[in-house]
């Protein structure tokens, strides 16, 4: 069981350095980004909807307005032909419209409620999301920077070190030099001495 456990934990490990190395923070940002602005989509999306439903509404109640007016007409007429009855009947038709064009108005106004609150919360969530992007790209500017750091420091410590290496091969070649001057000096100085 402890070996087990040993190895899940070696994997883990491995596989989290694998995922740190694999990880560049720009994408994820740029990730965060696109699904910020997918649900700011969706909430207009809803904005939307929520109008062109009002507005059916609205035209729904104007229909039923007309038919009130045209039931009242009704009404006038009947009466004034003598017929009361079929006069009962289009006002009873009317108290029917216009408890439905009552209930088709507090339909209309829960929508407008509704619209605003939608409408603020898509301005806040916009904002939210512009201060992301403009924080986001802020970010990736300065990890872009950073690595450009790492990148210009490894070159300049392969430089030392290249220096350094350089160095030594200048100072063996001046060595060697010294060494063959010495060498010639001396042939010649035994050359004159016979």
């Amino acid at each position: 069981m402890g070996v087990l456990t040993r190895m899940s934990t070696v994997v883990k490990a491995k596989m989290n350095r694998l995922l740190d190395n694999a990880e560049d923070p720009r994408e994820t940002l740029d990730y965060a980004y696109d699904k910020q602005m997918e649900m700011l989509r969706d909430v207009k999306r809803g904005v939307v909807e929520m109008v062109t439903t009002k507005r059916r509404l609205e035209l729904q109640a104007s229909k039923v307005k007309e038919t009130t007016s045209k039931l009242e007409e009704q009404a006038r007429q009947a009466m004034a032909a003598g017929r009361e009855d079929l006069a009962r009947l289009a006002l009873q038709r009317k108290q029917a419209a216009v408890i439905e064009l009552d209930g088709l108005d507090q339909q209309v106004a829960n929508l407008e409620l509704e619209q605003e609150k939608l409408t603020n919360a898509e301005a806040r969530l916009r904002a939210k999301v512009d201060a992301f992007r403009t924080r986001k790209e802020i970010v990736k500017a300065q990890y872009s920077a950073a690595q450009a750091q790492v990148r210009i420091g490894s070159a300049l410590s392969g430089i030392s070190e290249e220096m350094g290496d350089v160095q030594l091969s200048i100072e063996r070649a001046e060595t060697k030099t010294d060494s063959l001057r010495a060498r010639a000096g001396a042939i010649d100085e035994l050359a004159d001495a016979g």
